[in-house]
């Protein structure tokens, strides 16, 4: 059970904690996390990402979670999206979805997990963006960063947040973010910050000791082991091209 008695430390936080407890109050509040947290994901996926399989795939756990609720509980539910956007236009230095999951018990509890906290994360991202860092950007014309146990992105909304201010880098076109981890609902919150932070990339929802990623780097493919969720910015012609040039080097070899 979620901890009923966290009010949250912002008003965007007071905000989003009050409509999730009035749609809680008649569902179970895990249920709620997890499907507003999957038909947010999926809004955001299926408008750019129109690979025929994980479409469908997508489109049916959304109408599954959907079904679960009524008119006004589903316009709850889109609110709960709005804040979150609301919170990281406002303040785009912070892992919103990742605090609000811990606080509320649900990693603790429930899975054992405990995220890292935004201090830690920004200091290792000042760590790996290394005197070299724009020159390498240079020579290669972008970078990339990867997490294999992402959570629900902390380290990587970290470094887009080193590069940004600290090294003045566009990190939407100069920055590959890739971000794995086990457990899907916090898979899908990686892909939901990063998505509206406007990373470009892809989340991979499986085990990365046993299914690392598979592909060239701008050319990723989906398992039967995992499943992909390439970012909304990936699509952008930056980075379009970027894959159109990576999957001509695969045809000469």
């Amino acid at each position: 059970m979620a901890k009923r008695n966290y009010v949250g430390a912002t008003q965007i936080e007071k905000d989003f904690l009050k409509t999730f407890n009035a749609i809680a109050y008649r569902h179970n509040p895990w249920t709620v996390w997890t499907d507003f947290v999957n038909m947010s994901a999926t809004a955001l996926a299926n408008a750019v990402d129109r690979e025929e399989t994980r479409w469908n795939r997508r489109e049916q756990a959304y109408l599954a979670s959907a079904k679960r609720y009524d008119k006004d509980e589903l316009q709850s539910i889109i609110q709960l999206y709005a804040l979150t956007v609301q919170a990281l236009e406002e303040n785009p230095a912070q892992d919103f979805l990742g605090n609000l999951y811990m606080n509320l018990d649900f990693g603790s509890s429930w899975t054992g997990q405990f995220f890292t906290p935004w201090h830690v994360a920004e200091m290792m991202a000042r760590i790996n963006v290394t005197e070299h860092f724009k020159d390498e950007i240079d020579a290669k014309g972008f970078v990339s960063v990867n997490d294999p146990a992402c959570g629900a992105g902390c380290m990587l909304i970290a470094f887009a947040h080193v590069c940004k201010g600290l090294e003045k880098v566009n990190y939407q076109e100069r920055v590959l973010f890739v971000a794995q981890d086990i457990d899907k609902v916090v898979a899908q919150m990686c892909y939901i910050q990063l998505a509206l932070l406007g990373c470009a990339g892809y989340v991979i929802v499986g085990d990365t000791l046993t299914s690392p990623p598979v592909g060239p780097l701008l050319l990723p493919r989906e398992t039967e082991n995992t499943e992909l969720w390439p970012l909304p910015m990936f699509f952008s012609t930056t980075w379009a091209i970027r894959r159109a040039a990576a999957a001509f080097a695969g045809l000469l070899g």
